[in-house]
């Protein structure tokens, strides 16, 4: 009976360590989503920033 707790322990105990990596591994891959779209924001603000530089220096 001892065997057969501890085991059901384990189980329990893996089961919930790998809800917890998909969940964990699905805020990663939001985050780098996130990331992503500010990067590509930042980028943009970077080159119209650029832009207007150039313009007032003329």
């Amino acid at each position: 009976m001892l065997d057969e707790n501890r085991l059901i322990k384990l189980e329990t105990k893996l089961a919930y360590q790998e809800r917890l990596i998909e969940e964990l591994s699905s805020v990663v891959t939001d985050q780098w989503k996130n990331l992503d779209e500010i990067s590509k924001k930042f980028d943009i603000l970077a080159q119209r920033f650029s832009n207007l530089e150039e313009r007032s220096s003329f």
